[in-house]
């Protein structure tokens, strides 16, 4: 599903006033990224139209929560000589040293999202805390890089620019998600936010209070739903329902049961191999805490504490207070996260994005170009 909120914050108010919401199957989209630019710029279209309707607002400008398979971190290091003759750390070293860490990686035909500065050492000594302002001779720093395809970008900014609206933020969806499903807890002690979207299925991992982990696996709750009508000769509205528990029929529950725990430990086994790749593996206190339309999943959380060996739960949200509403569903929580990430960035008056849009007009109208005949 495409989808689109449209919220305000009250003076002095931490979480956000829902004025407006709309949503929209997602159509011209395969595994997070555009097929068919028309199909998926008419998606948008109606998710805003929807959420106008009811915010009575003109959209104009907007957030964008960046997903797909493409979506993904690497880590790069790198060593620079500090340029200071009495070797005082400053502003431009810090960031000469993040420029030779994105160097150190091979970039290619990708887009740098955000950057996110994983340890630095001055003459060997690891530094915790504020470096600028500390003297020394040689700067050594490790840095996390999420990064997108470069064509799949150009095409969602492309769409964007097609339905009208002017994009002034990017940020990556697990990013955004965990404003709303994690606590700042939770991220400094280490936990995994698992996003189960239809076509995808994306894993954002933080310790310390930040980010150190990302990837996607093209793999989502569709294919539950597929095996589902595939085993037992079904609709796909009707094994949708019997899937999420929302259709109670006269149908094997022990077939059921089977059918999702099969697709369910593929989709954990992608985990588990990537926790191994990062050494993490039954290592992350806070565990795993689900979001996107696939966490509704029936038997999903009792499923991941026996295969990954680690907490697990469903994501839930506070900040509607006791007001009852279909945003509480963890399908909305990245959108959601959009707002409250923004708000951030703000107040942090730099944000994450790590100078993203100093040539995103570049890439809009390079994107534009193409799309004309």
């Amino acid at each position: 599903m495409t989808r689109v909120i449209v919220g305000e914050f009250g003076k002095g108010e931490k979480n956000p006033k829902i004025i407006g919401a709309g949503e929209s199957p997602t159509l011209g989209m395969r595994h997070g990224y555009v097929v068919n630019i028309d199909e998926t710029v008419s998606s948008v279209k109606q998710a805003i139209a929807n959420a106008e309707k009811g915010s009575n607002i003109k959209i104009k400008r907007a957030v964008l929560a960046l997903s797909g398979v493409t979506l993904k971190s690497e880590i790069g290091s790198g060593t620079s000589i500090i340029t200071k003759a009495d070797g005082e750390v400053t502003g431009l070293d810090i960031n000469k040293i993040l420029d030779e860490c994105e160097d150190s990686l091979n970039l290619n035909n990708k887009k740098v999202i955000q950057v996110v500065p994983l340890s630095y050492k001055l003459d060997g000594q690891e530094v915790l805390g504020r470096l600028e302002g500390m003297r020394g001779n040689k700067l050594e720093a490790k840095a996390l890089f999420v990064t997108y395809s470069m064509q799949h970008l150009e095409d969602l900014l492309a769409v964007l620019a097609e339905v009208g609206v002017e994009v002034i933020d990017v940020i990556p969806s697990g990013v955004a998600g965990s404003y709303i499903a994690l606590s700042d807890k939770q991220k400094i002690v280490g936990g995994a936010l698992v996003d189960i979207g239809a076509e995808k299925v994306s894993i954002s991992v933080f310790e310390n209070g930040i980010l150190t982990a990302m990837h996607t696996f093209s793999i989502g709750g569709s294919d539950i739903t597929n095996d589902i009508a595939l085993g037992m000769k079904i609709p796909i509205e009707t094994a949708e329902g019997l899937k999420l528990g929302s259709i109670i029929e006269e149908y094997s529950q022990k077939r059921l049961d089977e059918i999702i725990e099969a697709r369910l430990s593929d989709i954990f086994e992608l985990i588990e191999n990537y926790l191994k790749k990062i050494k993490r593996s039954e290592l992350l206190p806070a565990g795993i805490i689900f979001i996107g339309g696939g966490a509704n999943t029936s038997s999903l959380s009792e499923l991941s504490k026996s295969i990954l060996r680690l907490p697990s739960e469903v994501g839930t949200t506070d900040i509607f207070g006791n007001t009852k509403t279909k945003l509480r569903d963890p399908a909305y929580f990245t959108v959601l996260g959009l707002l409250i990430a923004l708000k951030n960035e703000e107040n942090n008056s730099g944000g994450s994005i790590n100078g993203f849009f100093k040539d995103i007009k570049r890439t809009l109208k390079s994107s534009l170009k193409q799309l004309m005949p």
